[in-house]
């Protein structure tokens, strides 16, 4: 855990063990449990600026239905229904997918052919494709574990009691075919038949339980736009703890948390999240989800993640690592990401609202956390070094400034355009953009035009600057 976490528990990105990791493309770094990668094929990709062969400009996925059965030994066996829609021609299309046995691929009914080289499973259907079209992959195996260039652990992760999925920033693909780019949202529902004593998390509403044959279904429901990296399943003996609360417009929100009875109740944990819920909307407005909950589980990988309606944490968390993961509701997880170089969006919006909790509970205020966090880190500190809307390298993710400088960055703004109209542009960049995806040059131009001022100097300094930006 690095020096500069600012609570006792570790939040996703705040686990390198130095700022900047050497350059190396994560596509092709990036090692399953079995040993190195191979080679992604020939596809479309989307452009993206660090991750530009991850996924496919080629569709826009509009649903996912996964039926996914776990038996006791670790395996699955899945079926996968994609509904997608294409304004170009397509002879063939990529799907990504790592690990597992594809056992039959059709295409709006009939049998499609299927080749795989490295993460990218080639459809080539009867026909040529446009329009709408919809895919049925069936597949089984023993789902692997992602290990990223930092040395932390994605995508499926085997735990004591069953397997937990933690997919930012691509382990999506380790469970379940798909179009693995934070731009491409869909809705989803997700079956998971389990061992009867075992429970099922994941994301959006439970619609039903069923039992049959030693086994329970939990059928879950997310009709909210969501990326396939916020996809989450968790399976284990959990404690199961169904609430509701009333949200500020009136409507009743259900939750359902799952915690591990090795962490007992945790009573308090569930009471800040309706908290940080509440404390939510009052700086971003109504809140997105469908559902809440949290998902506490022994799973090893030492950091929480804002999977949608329902963040995963390893082990107990405090109470900044859940007002920080439920911030990302709003600001990662209903306002996303089109381009992951833009990650800061998600990151340093998180952070800040850790700053505007504390000092809405009687902490430090805001300019003293952005004082404190600036005096921390003097002028030849390397973290300077890394702007963090230029990351340069997919491995640099993850990365401190990401956090700290994209936190310093909104309030250093909040305190040259104001306190009201900062409060207009958060609230006003999470409605405008409620369900969609963003980059960072929406922001500055909303920014000016809620301020009426430049504000191309001071985004430039601030997130593009490899450099400390000099303060009044």
């Amino acid at each position: 855990m690095k020096g500069h976490v600012m609570h006792l528990w570790s939040v996703r990105a705040r686990r390198l063990a130095t700022p900047i990791i050497a350059a190396v493309l994560l596509a092709a770094s990036l090692t399953t449990g079995t040993g190195p990668a191979q080679a992604g094929s020939a596809s479309t990709g989307t452009g993206d600026s660090l991750l530009p062969d991850v996924g496919t400009s080629a569709y826009d996925v509009q649903h996912y239905g996964i039926d996914l059965t776990y038996a006791a030994d670790g395996s699955i066996r899945a079926r996968t229904t994609i509904t997608a829609q294409t304004s170009r021609r397509l002879s063939s299309f990529d799907l990504d997918l790592v690990g597992l046995t594809v056992d039959r691929v059709t295409v709006d009914g009939r049998t499609a052919g299927a080749s795989r080289i490295g993460e990218k499973l080639t459809v080539t259907p009867a026909h040529p494709l446009k329009g709408g079209f919809r895919t049925v992959v069936d597949y089984h195996g023993t789902p692997q574990t992602y290990t990223d260039p930092d040395g932390s652990s994605e995508g499926w992760i085997p735990t004591p009691d069953g397997a937990t999925v933690l997919a930012e920033p691509i382990g999506a693909m380790t469970w379940f075919p798909d179009n693995n780019t934070p731009r491409d949202k869909a809705t989803f529902d997700i079956a998971l038949t389990v061992p009867q004593g075992l429970e099922a998390a994941s994301n959006g509403v439970l619609d039903s339980r069923r039992h049959h044959a030693g086994t329970t279904t939990w059928s879950w429901r997310q009709d909210r736009p969501m990326a396939p990296y916020l996809a989450m399943i968790s399976i284990g003996q959990y404690q199961v703890f169904t609430s509701s609360m009333r949200l500020h417009g009136g409507r009743r929100l259900p939750i359902i948390s799952f915690v591990d009875p090795t962490f007992g109740l945790l009573a308090h944990e569930r009471q800040v999240l309706e908290d940080a819920i509440r404390h939510g909307e009052r700086i971003y407005g109504r809140y997105p989800g469908t559902s809440a909950g949290i998902v506490v589980e022994d799973v090893g990988v030492g950091y929480a993640l804002e999977t949608q309606d329902r963040a995963v944490y390893d082990g107990t968390p405090d109470d900044l690592t859940v007002v920080h993961e439920t911030a990302h509701q709003w600001v990662g997880d209903s306002v996303g990401l089109t381009d992951w170089g833009d990650i800061w969006l998600n990151e340093g919006f998180a952070t800040h609202a850790e700053w505007s909790w504390t000092a809405a509970t009687g902490g430090q205020s805001l300019d003293e956390s952005f004082a404190e966090a600036y005096a921390s880190h003097p002028a030849n500190d390397p973290f300077w070094e890394l702007p963090p809307a230029d990351l340069g390298d997919p491995a640099n993710l993850f990365a401190e400034p990401t956090y700290t400088r994209g936190a310093m960055t909104l309030d250093a703004l909040r305190q040259r355009i104001g306190d009201r109209d900062f409060a207009e542009l958060r609230r006003t960049w999470t409605t405008v953009h409620r369900g969609g995806t963003v980059r960072t040059r929406q922001l500055l131009r909303l920014a000016e035009r809620i301020s009426g001022q430049d504000l191309d100097a001071f985004f430039q300094a601030w997130l593009y600057t490899p450099e400390r930006p000099a303060i009044d």
